[in-house]
């Protein structure tokens, strides 16, 4: 199971220069030597920053989704979690990360085959606190 770990946003980055050119993941395509614009990973990342919380991924459970050990997701408070949405849940006092199914009733479901899905029942006590909207993770 994919746990997580909460971490409260500290500071802002700086903006930084973003190449104005597309790079590409198939043939090497001309190289444009100027930087056009900045990007805040700030703005990129967060929309709402009063709503906004990171959490750290511990486990596998959801690989097949991008998401893997180590990476820090963001995660929006202010967003109603919908359908196929990917959430940090809280369930029976642990917090976790899967993609909710069925919200009226709930499953949280495991995004690798090797964890079973959670059907929550009225044995559990689950509290959605958040929709992941990005992600961020080093490559080194």
């Amino acid at each position: 199971m994919s746990k997580v770990s909460i971490l409260k946003p500290q500071g802002s980055y700086s903006d930084i220069p973003l190449y104005s050119g597309r790079v590409s993941a198939g043939f090497p395509g001309v190289v444009d030597e100027h930087m056009e614009d900045t990007l805040s990973l700030d703005q990129l990342l967060i929309k709402q920053p009063a709503t906004t919380f990171f959490a750290r991924v511990e486990g596998d459970s959801m690989i097949e989704a991008g998401i893997f050990q180590g990476d820090v997701l963001v995660v929006d408070r202010s967003i109603d979690a919908k359908d196929g949405d990917i959430v940090v849940a809280l369930l029976d006092n642990e917090f976790t990360v899967k993609r909710l199914k069925n919200p009226e009733s709930p499953i949280l479901q495991s995004e690798n085959p090797n964890y079973p899905n959670i059907t929550v029942t009225g044995e559990h006590e689950l509290t959605i606190w958040g929709v992941v909207t990005g992600l961020a993770r080093s490559l080194r």
